[in-house]
């Protein structure tokens, strides 16, 4: 029989940066906020949602430094996020990917557009990134976006079949789906500077990159998928915090196939609260790989030097600001946050019933 609770790995006691906030947070937060429900696209439990997510608190912690006018085109930004993941969750492969190629079609061509409020949105988003983004930056920006409409599409067809993958195809799609290459796409934007594609080529660079995206939004993924071959220092390659978080909520709504947890548990043969572990020494090993990287990055040159430097503390700053933001949200514990924060217990919420599915047996009754 499943276990009714697990225990969170204690990512906060590993983690040695130093978070912070915006000091823009209230007045963008409510100014993007009402940007969102002005569309109309939430109603019941996915309005109510969208209001315990604290979607901006999150933008607050991971871009304190932006100013106010990129700090509001960040909020808007993971907030049409949040548009597409909800609207796309509900949906099967080929309405995904429509839904993501309105999203995709807007942020390519100047002139798209299909009358929809998600075009929209995006269209407006857009114009307030091309105000500070420069062409390498948007050019980056752009495959980013390509790579996520697809794997947000995959994601949905694995759903749909009720398909969990294997630990090396997971890492490549969760990766991708999570949005977490968008969020740092929007590092140079809010910086205002503009790395070279030798920086993105750099082998040092690109271990500490994928080590913090990974930290971000992975729990434990082996690239070799043979599972009586794992081992910490080979085989286990990313390790984070929102998939072990967010855990509970997703079980609850039927969603585990993408999450690495359910990926451990079935590919091990590893209880809930083994994965648990996994994911707090792995992302002991991640944090050592980031430090590793930092300390070996070459010089790049005399400008762009110090533009790394800031790009860098940008993946600091997402890192630790996830794992705050996770505890001051309602997104993942609810209102038992503070509670969790402080015993990192967690007790299974029951399996919840869908939108469609209540309306199902309210046409019946």
């Amino acid at each position: 029989m499943m276990s009714t609770q697990f225990t969170l790995p204690d990512l906060l006691s590993i983690c040695p940066f130093e978070g912070s906030t915006s000091p823009h947070y209230a007045k963008a937060s409510a100014e993007s906020r009402a940007w969102v429900n002005a569309y109309h696209l939430f109603r019941g439990r996915k309005l109510a949602f969208f209001l315990q997510g604290s979607n901006e608190l999150l933008v607050s912690h991971t871009y304190p430094y932006a100013g106010y006018d990129q700090f509001r085109t960040c909020c808007d930004f993971v907030n049409l996020l949040f548009v597409v993941d909800e609207v796309s969750d509900d949906q099967d492969g080929q309405g995904a990917r429509r839904t993501g190629e309105v999203f995709l079609n807007v942020m390519r061509y100047p002139d798209w557009d299909d009358g929809s409020a998600l075009a929209q949105m995006t269209r407006e988003f857009k114009q307030r990134l091309l105000e500070y983004a420069g062409p390498l930056c948007y050019r980056r920006f752009l495959v980013h976006c390509v790579d996520y409409v697809n794997a947000v599409a995959r994601e949905a067809e694995l759903r749909e079949r009720g398909e969990v993958l294997d630990m090396a195809a997971f890492q490549t799609l969760r990766r991708e789906n999570s949005a977490i290459r968008l969020c740092f796409g929007l590092f140079e934007f809010v910086l205002g500077v503009e790395l070279p594609d030798a920086v993105f080529q750099d082998e040092h660079f690109m271990t500490l990159y994928w080590a913090a995206a990974d930290m971000v939004c992975w729990s434990n993924v082996s690239l070799p998928c043979y599972a009586d071959r794992l081992s910490p220092e080979r085989d286990i390659d990313t390790c984070a915090s929102q998939d072990v978080y967010s855990y509970n909520m997703e079980q609850a709504k039927g969603h585990t196939g993408n999450n690495i947890v359910t990926v451990l548990m079935r590919q091990k043969n590893i209880g809930l609260q083994a994965a648990s572990d996994c994911v707090g020494a792995h992302c002991q090993l991640l944090m050592s790989r980031f430090v590793e990287a930092k300390r070996r990055l070459p010089s790049f040159g005399g400008g762009v030097d110090s533009a790394v430097v800031k790009y860098v503390a940008a993946m600091e700053h997402w890192v630790v600001g996830n794992l705050v933001w996770s505890f001051e949200t309602q997104r993942y514990f609810g209102a038992e946050h503070a509670r969790v924060k402080e015993t990192r217990v967690i007790t299974l919420y029951p399996r919840e019933r869908s939108d469609s599915e209540l309306e199902a047996e309210q046409q019946q009754s």
